[in-house]
Order: structure tokens, then sequence, then C-alpha cells
């Protein structure tokens, strides 16, 4: 083990503790098999600028964590240098501007914490431990996101260290093409950021939620019933579905029904979520809730139920606009073939705005479909480890494409941006880091 020039830490595989370090940096229990040449722990702009020069003089690839919340691992590649940015979780609030630049290592859960006495928001990730920094890369689904858009539409600017090994700041009036690329390259993203510049919002007076919970013998009316209301759903609201061995409430194989709702008062709260409180099913369900306050702290806990530390997990996901009689077979396979809880499958009414900024982000459909197995030892993998990817292609000619957030790329390529976006983010990429220093998206060299 040896220091950087400043406070950052090098290891390399010959080093004590190597191992443990590399993986320490997956939220996935999964050991991949692969391994960097050389791990750096990064603590400041110093460390990394050295760390890329470095990978530069020896002909490294780079990648990058900073929570390490990849389902597919996409850091931990054979070679190369893995820059660890979790300690980066600086957190500057300029709350009357509505302003705050915050480092990749800052996790949305603690940034919505420090926001909440100044009565701002962002719409950070739904899990607990996800960094800004690959969630805000790869466009950001977050907490009222249907309202307040994709979290990088949020991003007013990132200060990026390049290839070369220089520092830049890129927004709308400078490096342009930096910006655009950041709003959804993801793990694809061609430089170090070492600060994002973010927009804040005002917070939601009222956050709250209604939840019902079916037995799976209702599968096919619920599934109907959400598709049927799905478009009209206000876009203060996510309805979303989970369906698990061991759903919340009545212990056994069913499907979740959550809305849960960021409005003005509790009235407007109340009408917005009309839909679900009036369903026609209700009589059918195991647990139908009133509208209730669901502060964010109650609404991260209970989404870590089906996210829990220690597990060994194999994701994949789909965007797609096919109705629910196409979706019904793979909907009842996926029933009949889940893994033990807390393995799901994610239904999310998305139903996306007519048009968004230019980024590279471009890529959304009507529904979203994300199935998590998830498995405690090592000697399930053979049951588990491929459960998602195959259902998820049983559906491939319903589905639009991707979102980076779950993605198997490794696994099963699929598009994650519209197709121009892909070209110019391409170009981009080969503009900018014309050598490859940066390590692509798996799956592609």
């Amino acid at each position: 083990m040896k220091s950087t020039s400043s406070r950052g830490v090098t290891l390399h595989r010959e080093d004590p503790g190597f191992d443990q370090a590399v993986l320490a940096t997956s939220f996935n229990s999964r050991d991949p098999g692969h391994r960097p040449k050389v791990l750096v722990q990064v603590n400041d702009v110093f460390d990394v600028i050295a760390a890329v020069k470095r990978a530069a003089r020896e002909h490294l690839k780079v990648s990058i964590c900073s929570g390490g919340h990849s389902w597919a691992q996409n850091h931990i590649r054979e070679g190369g240098m893995l820059i660890d940015a979790s300690r980066l979780q600086g957190v500057e609030i300029d709350a009357a501007n509505k302003r705050a630049i915050v480092g990749p290592g800052c996790g949305g859960s603690m940034l919505v914490g420090a926001l909440k006495k100044y009565g701002l928001f962002f719409p950070a990730g739904h899990c607990k431990g996800v960094c800004l920094g690959g969630y805000l890369l790869q466009g950001g689904f977050g907490w009222n996101s249907r309202a307040l858009g994709m979290a990088c539409e949020s991003v007013i600017g990132l200060d990026v260290v390049m290839a070369d090994g220089s520092l830049v700041h890129a927004s709308e009036e400078e490096n342009a093409d930096i910006y655009w690329a950041a709003r959804g390259a993801g793990p694809g993203f061609f430089g170090v950021v070492m600060r994002f510049h973010l927009k804040l919002h005002d917070c939601p007076r009222f956050i709250g939620n209604v939840t019902h919970v079916y037995r799976m013998s209702h599968l096919e009316d619920v599934f109907r019933w959400t598709d049927a209301v799905g478009a009209s759903v206000p876009n203060t609201v996510e309805f979303q579905l989970i369906m698990s061995r061991k759903a919340l409430a009545i212990g056994e194989p069913g499907i979740e029904v959550h809305a849960t709702v960021m409005a003005d008062s509790r009235k407007a709260a109340k009408a917005d979520v009309a839909f679900l409180l009036d369903c026609p099913l209700r009589a059918k369900s195991g647990l139908a809730s009133p509208l209730f306050p669901a502060p964010l702290k109650i609404m991260y806990d209970l989404v870590m139920t089906h996210y829990p530390n220690g597990m060994r997990w194999g994701v994949d996901n789909m965007w797609t606009n096919a109705s629910v009689d196409h979706l019904m077979p793979g909907l009842l396979k996926v029933a009949a073939t889940l893994p033990p809880a807390p393995s799901h499958m994610l239904w999310l009414n998305w139903s996306p705005p007519p048009s968004r900024p230019s980024m590279a982000y471009s890529l959304e459909a009507k529904t979203y479909i994300a199935l998590y197995g998830e498995w405690k030892h090592e000697a399930d993998d053979p049951l588990y480890a491929d459960w998602a990817a195959d259902r998820v292609r049983e559906w491939d000619p319903w589905s639009v494409g991707i979102q980076l957030a779950d993605e198997n790329l490794g696994q099963r390529s699929a598009p994650f941006a519209a197709q121009p976006n892909m070209t110019r983010l391409d170009q981009i990429r080969s503009t900018r880091d014309p050598g490859g220093r940066f390590q692509s998206w798996m799956g592609r060299s």
C-alpha cells in the first residue's frame, strides 16, 4: 500500500486487502471475478488528476464508482484502474438561490435530509445509499420525478476531470457537448465528475401514500386495471406495483399497489390518489390503506425492505408501450418463477411527457418494468442469477429499450438512448476521449 501525492490511497493487486477493498465498492455481494490492476481511493481533485494522468502514462483503462449501486458491477473491470469516488461527499447549499453543489459520493437521501431544514427538495433516488454520481449520470428517476423531471434535468453544471487530466466546467454555456453527454451517458461517461451543480425545488407541503395489496390470484385483474388507468394518473403521483412471494401485510405471494403523492396540501393529494382510493378492486384486497402522511424517511425505510444489504443480485429491465394483453403471458411467467423474497418485479406507470430537454437521456416509454433477483448464498447462483435477464428477454418483441439504472448490458444488450442521441454521444466520446481512456458501457469495447 502507498499513498498518492495527496491523501488518497492506492492499492495494487498484490497489496493486502486489495480484493476486499475492490469488492467493498459494490452493493452487489456477488464476486464478478474481475479485478482492476489498481484501485485509487480519492479524496480530492488532486488525487483524481494524479490518478487519471497515471492511467494515461501506464495505458490503463479507467472505471469509476461513487456509491457502487451498479447491479451489474459495471465499475469492476478486468485490468485497468478503478477510481473510487465515494469519499467525495461535499455538500454546499445556497438556499436563497435554490442551488447546491454536491460531490458524486454524496448519498441522495443525505442530500434530501440536508435540504429539508431549508424547505427545499431534490428528486433523489428511492434507495438509501444510492450516491449522486452514477444516479445523475444515468438520468435519475427519483422522488417526484414525474412532476420535476429526471434528476439530471436539474443538473445545471458539472466540474469534470477529463482524459488528459484537465479540470473543466460544463454547462449549457461552457463545454456544452460534455454537459449534453453527462445527462444520460451513465457508466459510459468519459470523465470523472468532481462536483454537480444542482437546481433545487420547493419541498412538497404534503407527502403521502396509499397502498393496496392483492393476492397473486388477482394478478390479471390488478394489472389490467392498472394499465387502464395509468395514463390518467396525475404526475404528482408515483403509481407502481411490486410483485413478490412475500407481499406487504399478507406475507404470501402477491402484488403491492403503491401511490406515493407529493402535493401542496392533503386535500390536493387526496384528489390526486382518488383513482386508487376508489379502485373497483378494493374489495378483493388483503390490505387497502387510506391516504396517510408518509415523510420520506418512512418511504425510504419501506423501499429498503425490498433492497436489503448483503444480497447477491441479478437485475434487468425494459421500457415498453405494449398493451397488457401482450405483456400478460410474461407477467404470469414472472409470477410462477419468482425467486424467494425479497426478489421482486417492479411495474411503474411512467407515461413520460411529450418532450424533454436535449440531452443524452432520450429513451423512455409508457411503462417501466424491472426484475430484481436477490439471494444470499453463492450456491444459489445457478438457480437465480439468470432469472431476470431470461424473463425480460422473453419480452423482447415488446421492449423499446432499457433504463441504465437497472442495466444488465454485460449479459443482455439493449438500447438505452434514442439512436440519433446514441450516435451523437459516441461522437462526443471519440472527440473528448480519443484514446478511449474511460471504460465504455458493458458489452461494448
